[in-house]
């Protein structure tokens, strides 16, 4: 999956690289920096360091990961948070994650995983520091093929803004049925108990029931034989009525893995996820009612009953379309992520 939130120890992936929330002494410090020194050994990683220090704020270097499961660090140096000038704080926050994934471009990294930097002891608050960090890890794999995970090692690291929180707590608790069945549009109704039927209805149903024929039965091949549209046909119809003029657009903005969209291309027979049915209904900026044919093509319904699919559906319904945006809350409610690879 391009982006995904994931709670880990990061010096404990073994992936291409992870990003350390550097000083631009590039020296030793608390938190994750020192955990990461720790684990790949504090005088190797140093030494290396030592040779590339200082570095600007925004700025990005490369040394070898040593003994930690990574093969490269990256580090990178965050600003301090200043709330006179938080413009000049997320500039210099954006450019620290783009200058570490370009320097993971420049050393063939395909999977990066990513501290929330600034967050700690330089004081960027969390809900602000999540917000540039999925804008701008987001933005770079528009363009670019990579796995990237943000990590984080436990819920008092990671906040998403308390105003929209409240908004979908609100929606979810209106909304959320929890182990009760309810249908989609609305609350189940009592079934009516057969004497309450009037002795005169049932008679007339009979006799209007008599007067019209039955539907003829079909065989299974064929019902078989003309099946609805399926959900690969769908997608690609939808997508060229959105105008969407390159793949990429697409399936970037639905978090989807370039190999994971080929297949449904090349599959009219795909069988999808239904997390990876909503986050293309997120890319392509569907309608509530598009959505639920898009997913019913999949087999698929949206349900009160589960909160995954409340959350999502009060996202539509107010057009909030950043996939970002709505992982990082489905992330909170521990729910899966949308998107796929």
């Amino acid at each position: 999956m391009p982006l995904t939130i994931i709670r880990h120890d990061i010096t404990k992936l073994p992936v291409d690289a992870i990003v350390n929330a550097a000083n631009t002494d590039l020296a030793m410090g608390g938190g994750v920096c020192g955990a990461i020194f720790r684990a790949a050994g504090e005088g190797a990683l140093q030494a290396a360091c030592s040779k590339l220090a200082p570095i600007q704020t925004g700025e990005a270097v490369v040394t070898p990961g040593f003994n930690l499961p990574a093969r490269l660090v990256i580090h990178a140096a965050g600003p301090v948070y200043h709330r006179h000038s938080p413009e000049r704080s997320a500039a210099l926050l954006r450019a620290a994650y783009t200058n570490a994934l370009k320097r993971a471009v420049e050393n063939g990294c395909k999977t990066v995983a990513f501290p929330l930097i600034s967050s700690g002891i330089y004081g960027y608050p969390k809900d602000e520091a999540l917000a540039v960090a999925t804008s701008a890890i987001g933005a770079f794999l528009e363009t670019h093929d990579m796995d990237v995970s943000l990590v984080v090692f436990d819920k008092a690291a990671f906040a998403v803004s308390r105003a929209l929180l409240g908004r979908v707590a609100d929606y979810v608790g209106e909304h959320y049925v929890g182990e009760h069945l309810k249908s989609f549009h609305r609350p189940l109704e009592a079934e009516a108990p057969k004497e309450a039927v009037p002795l005169a209805l049932c008679e007339a149903i009979t006799i209007v029931g008599a007067a019209v024929p039955l539907p003829a039965k079909r065989s299974l091949s064929d019902l078989v034989g003309n099946l609805d549209e399926s959900f690969s046909a769908t997608l690609l119809r939808l997508i060229d009525a959105k105008g969407f003029k390159k793949d990429s657009g697409v399936y970037a903005r639905a978090n989807i893995d370039r190999r994971l969209f080929s297949k449904i291309r090349g599959n009219p027979e795909y069988a999808p996820s239904k997390t990876t049915v909503l986050a293309f209904a997120i890319a392509l900026e569907l309608s509530l009612n598009e959505t639920e044919d898009l997913l019913a093509r999949a087999g698929f319904a949206l349900s009160h009953s589960r909160k995954l699919d409340v959350i999502v559906e009060y996202f539509i319904t107010n057009r909030r379309y950043d996939i970002h945006e709505i992982n990082s809350v489905l992330f909170d409610y521990d729910q899966h992520l949308l998107g796929g690879s």
